[in-house]
């Protein structure tokens, strides 16, 4: 954030941001905020990103493009092989209880 000198003798300086016009004074330090608005503006996209983390279908920042999708199909497999294999397992082990209690 500068200050544009308008009148230095004067001691007159224009905000461009507020386009407010003041006088200069020698007791007030004023600093520049662009480097902590660029870090606040990388941690945004940073805090944006953890956010899409949270949907299976949107694109990472750190992920190659078109891997959008990649952990909704992954978690619809891995869900559906476990399904199966328990499913499986539940039904051989009710086929070995009525097999038991079918010898008895």
């Amino acid at each position: 954030m500068s200050m544009v000198h308008v009148a230095p003798e004067a001691h007159l300086v224009l905000d461009p941001l507020t386009s407010l016009l003041a006088a200069e004074r020698e007791d007030v330090i004023q600093y520049s905020m662009d480097p902590i608005m660029a870090q606040l503006d990388e941690l945004d996209k940073i805090a944006d990103d953890l956010i899409n983390s949270l949907s299976p279908n949107k694109e990472l920042m750190n992920s190659f493009p078109g891997r959008e999708n990649t952990s909704y199909h992954a978690g619809f497999y891995g869900n559906t092989f476990y399904g199966v294999v328990v499913g499986l397992g539940v039904a051989g082990l009710m086929l070995l209880v009525m097999g038991a209690l079918g010898v008895m």
